[in-house]
């Protein structure tokens, strides 16, 4: 485990695009995110394809360690969609979810993308809402059922 009482910790955690990550390291993630099915442990290879195949990918590192994501589904021209924001528990409070979203949300300006959206989970909205997020008026998020 990491030592990361310093006051530093976080001068010293690099935030940048990523076309690959290791398999085990989303997998960690996930699972400390608490998002980790048991039946995917039978098709874990769609880790593979979530950073290559998103518009953009944001991991961040700690002494090469993977130990926060966030990526957005875009077109890259107009609208964009952020998700799977997570950052390792023992790594939490230390800002690293926010310079992640910063992160996307500078890159998906950069391209032109004027309108970003996401679903906070419970108990987060505070969070997004201090980055600039606010509810949708009108409007109710929803899943196909499978």
């Amino acid at each position: 485990m990491a030592d990361i009482s310093s006051k530093n910790t976080s001068d010293n955690i690099v935030i940048k695009t990523i076309k690959t990550a290791s398999k085990h390291e989303l997998m960690q993630l996930y699972k400390d995110a608490g998002w980790w099915e048991p039946s995917w442990d039978s098709r874990s290879d769609f880790l593979n394809y979530i950073v290559k195949d998103s518009a953009l990918f944001v991991g961040a590192f700690y002494d090469k360690r993977l130990i926060g994501m966030g990526r957005a589904l875009s077109d890259l021209a107009s609208d964009a969609y952020i998700q799977d924001v997570a950052v390792l528990k023992e790594f939490q409070g230390e800002g690293v979810g926010e310079k992640i979203i910063l992160k996307l949300i500078a890159l998906l300006k950069k391209n032109h993308v004027d309108w970003i959206g996401l679903i906070a989970q419970p108990g987060t909205s505070s969070f997004y809402k201090k980055l600039g997020f606010e509810p949708l008026k009108d409007h109710i998020p929803l899943k196909f059922k499978i």
